[in-house]
């Protein structure tokens, strides 16, 4: 699992752009200016060539090339767009329709589409300036080498391709790409639990002359520019309380921050440092991650699915990114001392991944012993861990008895969750 923890001291535009970068035409577009810009290469480097090597290699050769690259991608892109598309249905009908956007971000699936398409424009527009016979002997050379190159790129991004169709929309894959984000964005929080600002411990201890400070816009907070917020709180005097973390979804009379000092009247500057999206996204919301991460087992343990099999897996996945989170051992100096801000709470992790399994699983006993499991095994992390997985194993065990019928299997339920005060 690789983490990057510096998505949150990005700015806004930072942030947009990140985001943007993700969208699968904008790697598309690049690729398609260079397969524009790269017949040019030819014209420019025409005379460089030499007379003798240029005769060899005649216009017919390259042309017939290209038009076999002009065809053939049309087709594989046409294909790989039907399978990409049948993916993504596969992992919304089968897994989440959340976890599709990681398959759309997917870099893979983005580079093998912007080669093709790239290549088919790139023969499209090689083709063209041959019929029109602006290139002498050394620039059908040139076009050559470089025609050469693009196959063989394509014969690589083709092979990397084929192997991640095997792959592409299964339940495992998602799930995996899923416990990927939802790990890293756990640890972004270790590293940065309060948002490198000063830590809020509740709030009640926002100072009762603060004012607040709201949107007009209904949606999730996708991302916070801390940055920006300390800077305008140093340039006016005040203290800034950040009370809607990434993950909240905010309206008219929610707020997003108080103000204290000085200077408690907000500006537009304020309000354009929080991202507010649609939708919620993974990077700076660990919540969302685990949340995801149920939604595929609660996806599994529905009747017409009926694989208890998977729900097992993804407890067990939910655990290694549980393990993860141990904030109080993170002594980071305060970044943004003009600013406060809360810190996502453990037993929140807990509730937005064991509540919703517990509730679609209390009647599978094999579901629900490898939660009792887990309660226990997350129990030995520490006591923060231990009092949430106290509560929610005995929510757990609640359920299964109101929902089993067979007394032993609750037994050995009710035996599981003993030794959680052992």
């Amino acid at each position: 699992m690789i983490m990057n923890t510096g998505q949150f001291m990005l700015s806004k535009w930072g942030w947009q752009l990140l985001k943007l970068s993700q969208k699968l035409w904008v790697r598309t577009s690049l690729y398609t200016v260079l397969a524009l810009i790269t017949p040019g290469l030819a014209l420019l480097l025409n005379d460089l060539i030499p007379s003798a090597l240029g005769g060899a290699i005649g216009s017919d050769a390259v042309e017939k090339i290209l038009t076999i690259l002009a065809t053939s991608m049309l087709t594989v892109t046409t294909f790989s767009l039907s399978v990409m598309v049948a993916a993504f249905n596969a992992a919304s009908n089968g897994v989440s329709p959340r976890a599709t956007r990681l398959l759309m971000a997917d870099s893979t699936t983005q580079n093998a589409l912007a080669t093709f398409v790239g290549t088919f424009l790139y023969s499209i527009v090689s083709i063209i300036l041959l019929s029109t016979e602006v290139y002498g002997d050394g620039g059908r050379v040139v076009l050559f080498i470089i025609t050469i190159g693009v196959i063989l790129l394509i014969v690589v991004t083709m092979l990397i391709w084929i192997e991640h169709l095997s792959s592409l929309g299964r339940v495992g894959e998602t799930a995996n790409r899923v416990e990927n984000e939802a790990y890293n964005a756990i640890k972004r929080c270790v590293h940065h639990p309060w948002l490198d600002a000063n830590r809020l411990q509740s709030l009640a201890a926002i100072p009762r002359h603060a004012t607040a400070v709201c949107t007009r816009q209904i949606g999730y907070i996708q991302h916070i520019d801390v940055n920006t917020i300390n800077n305008w709180a140093k340039e006016h005097d005040s203290q800034v309380y950040i009370c809607s973390l990434p993950g909240a979804f905010v309206y008219k009379d929610r707020p997003l921050l108080w103000l204290s000092g000085n200077n408690k009247k907000a500006n537009q500057q304020l309000l354009n440092s929080f991202y507010i999206s649609d939708y919620r996204s993974f990077e700076q919301d660990p919540r969302f991650g685990m949340m995801v991460l149920a939604e595929i087992a609660a996806k599994a343990l529905s009747p017409g699915i009926n694989d208890p099999g998977t729900a097992i897996e993804i407890i067990g996945r939910g655990l290694r990114v549980l393990s993860n989170w141990l904030p109080e051992n993170n002594h980071n100096a305060v970044k943004y001392d003009r600013v406060w801000a809360p810190e996502v709470q453990l037993n929140e992790l807990f509730d937005d991944f064991f509540t919703s399994i517990a509730h679609h699983s209390a009647t599978n006993i094999d579901v629900q012993i490898r939660l009792q499991k887990a309660f226990l095994a997350l129990a030995g992390y520490g006591p923060q861990f231990k009092q949430c997985a106290r509560e929610h194993s005995a929510a757990a065990l609640t359920r299964a008895e109101q929902a089993m019928a067979y007394q032993p299997d609750i037994a050995l339920l009710k035996k599981l969750n003993k030794q959680l005060d052992e």
